[in-house]
């Protein structure tokens, strides 16, 4: 074997454990990946869960259906301040003794918290606007006619 061949062979080895090092490959970890947020897998299925009882399920997909708490998880990651997402952590965890209740019982709990709470903030200003911009939303609820927008001829104006 030469030099040439044994060091290549040496530096994918190396890149490969480097790859493999930062997997995780544990059951609890979350669908998407975070850079600052620590939620496992649990707290994603509470999220799941809180983000339907403020937009459920009708004649239109709900919350959980369009995967809105993937939204709000990756929103809180990037787009809050650490102080807030401690707060919102904090209030997850409270929100935990949740798990497995009715849809009634999860948004009495919402409509309980106080309108300055910054978990209640976060939570469902993300999920709105998560919502507003989802697929569902553009293609099937909203019309969106290209500037400059028919041309009507024969429009009457009123002088």
């Amino acid at each position: 074997m030469d030099r040439r061949t044994a060091l290549k062979q040496m530096f994918i080895v190396a890149g490969g454990i480097m790859i493999a090092t930062s997997c995780d490959f544990s059951s609890k970890a979350p669908t998407i990946q975070l850079n600052k947020l620590k939620l496992n897998l649990d707290d994603e299925q509470m999220l799941a869960e809180l983000v339907e009882a403020i937009i459920p399920k009708t004649d239109s997909p709900g919350a959980k259906e369009v995967n809105l708490h993937l939204f709000v998880m990756k929103m809180l990651d990037d787009c809050t301040s650490p102080e807030d997402q401690h707060k919102f952590t904090d209030g997850l965890k409270a929100a935990s003794k949740l798990k497995g209740k009715t849809l009634e019982e999860q948004q009495a709990y919402l409509k309980a918290l106080p309108e300055d709470d910054v978990f209640f903030k976060i939570l469902k200003r993300r999920t709105v606007q998560g919502y507003k911009n989802s697929e569902y939303v553009m293609k099937n609820k909203l019309v969106y006619e290209l500037v400059p927008g028919r041309y009507n001829g024969a429009a009457k104006i009123d002088a």
